[in-house]
């Protein structure tokens, strides 16, 4: 585990500390503030030991002047004040320059000043997002500690958490500790039989993933574009289905088939839309799909299928959705698969955005052991079991897993 934060000296100082505030604002409003609420843990920490925390995130794609005005984190720091309750939780418009220099330089202990999104950085140069070096450094001269807590941006380096820990003594917060320890524990070294559930858009950002879970699991239950690829790769029709074109990655696919074809679980039915009728909506068994169909939900046959794996398995992990849920006509696949997760007895892990945003939006908030607020980070930690944003923060030999 690398450096935690109740092992580091913090006392007094004035911490940097980095978040994941990358949360969905509608019309001014935060609508959903779990990202938030999973860090307080770490502020509050870091509040009773008197320090001054300067707080980085990023929120949303900057890419030009005009994102600048739908992506500040002005709306996030009140939101942030109200939560705490607490007055001197200040903002401010810079988060770079001689101004943002003083207003540190001022802070009193106890204080929490939000800086502008990081991501302003990128603009015109990406600087953020490059990693500048001088961008880096200055960030780092405003503190005398840097934690990182932003599991969600953990796979990326960048300029506010990779950058940063180059050039100052640096460790990782609670909601980190919380993440990695339990992925450690419950997915990289699972309890058999261990089934795993694949689905979401595209294969091919996913087959790394795929090649390392397949040795270690029981089974892999595919959904969505994933199980479209696999399908599409052993000659079926697929339709105009979601599912890769690159021939390099099909034969992958069917290398992979054919080297785990006792753990592969594919669907036998699905609900199919239509190119030509957005109203359409037809159960098919799966060797019935036509040119113009699109599978967008797994059928009750497969649930049946996927339902006896379900009920055996001690581990389970969901990274993705198996069909279209966010419509109503393609959501009973998904939902159903969340109700059998519930009911079983199994250690239930979801990763994955998609995944994770399906619980909270059918109604499966707190059903499950575990759910992992990253995304693309969760997924990058399966695979590789390390991240890049973390590497230049030093290991230590006592290991302290959180439990949440």
């Amino acid at each position: 585990m690398k450096k935690c934060l109740q092992n580091m000296i913090v006392k007094n100082k004035k911490v940097l500390l980095r978040v994941d505030y990358n949360v969905p604002i509608v019309n001014g409003k935060i609508i959903d503030d779990s990202k938030i609420k999973l860090t307080l843990d770490t502020i509050f920490y870091l509040l009773s030991e008197n320090c001054k925390i300067i707080l980085l995130s990023h929120l949303g794609k900057v890419r030009n002047n005009n994102d600048k005005l739908k992506y500040s984190l002005e709306p996030i720091a009140s939101y942030l004040k109200s939560l705490l309750n607490k007055e001197d939780v200040y903002f401010s418009k810079e988060n770079y320059g001689i101004d943002v220099i003083n207003r540190v330089n001022s802070m009193l202990p106890g204080e929490i000043l939000v800086l502008e999104n990081t991501r302003f950085m990128d603009v015109p140069n990406k600087l953020e997002s490059n990693c500048d070096a001088q961008l880096s450094e200055f960030w780092a001269s405003l503190g005398d500690v840097f934690v990182n807590d932003a599991f969600g941006c953990a796979h990326r380096a960048h300029a506010s958490n990779y950058g940063i820990s180059k050039y100052l003594p640096s460790c990782i917060g609670f909601l980190m500790q919380k993440e990695l320890g339990m992925l450690n524990r419950l997915v990289l070294h699972p309890i058999h039989p261990f089934t795993v559930i694949m689905g979401g858009a595209k294969i091919d950002s996913k087959l790394e993933l795929m090649e390392s879970l397949l040795p270690k699991c029981d089974h892999l239950l595919c959904g969505g574009g994933i199980a479209n690829s696999c399908i599409k790769a052993l000659g079926f029709n697929v339709g105009d289905s979601l599912a890769t074109d690159d021939e390099k990655t099909l034969k992958k696919i069917q290398e992979l088939l054919l080297k785990y074809k006792e753990k592969f679980v594919l669907p036998v039915d699905c609900v199919v839309g239509s190119t030509y009728d957005n109203s359409f909506a037809q159960y098919k068994l799966i060797d019935k799909v036509l040119d113009n169909d699109i599978i967008l939900d797994i059928g009750t046959k497969t649930l049946q299928k996927y339902s006896n794996i379900i009920m055996n398995s001690e581990t389970i992990f969901m990274n993705g959705t198996v069909g279209a849920y966010e419509n109503i006509k393609f959501a009973n696949g998904t939902k159903e698969l969340l109700g059998l997760l519930k009911k079983s007895d199994s250690i239930v892990v979801v990763g994955g955005g998609d995944a994770s945003s399906s619980v909270n939006n059918l109604g499966f908030a707190n059903a499950f052991t575990y759910t992992s607020s990253g995304g693309g980070a969760t997924l990058e930690y399966i695979a590789k079991e390390k991240l890049i944003a973390l590497e230049p923060i030093n290991e230590e030999e006592t290991v302290e897993i959180l439990d949440m």
